[in-house]
């Protein structure tokens, strides 16, 4: 009889270099982008006809 024993599966290599990483989110704390943005989808309501220029402040 014959005994055979279970090899536990190899590690991935690649995981140990993810998690050293340091790596974020990608949106970040930016509040230029966030006024540009904003300013961005309210002109595109303004456009589309969804709000008018009065609504435009609020």
């Amino acid at each position: 009889m014959k005994i055979t024993i279970k090899l536990p599966k190899p590690r991935n290599p690649l995981v140990v270099a993810a998690r050293t990483r340091k790596a974020g989110s990608h949106d970040g704390y930016n509040p230029a982008r966030q006024v540009r943005r904003a300013e961005k989808q309210k002109l595109n309501q303004i456009l589309s006809g969804r709000k008018t220029r009065e609504d435009h402040d609020t």
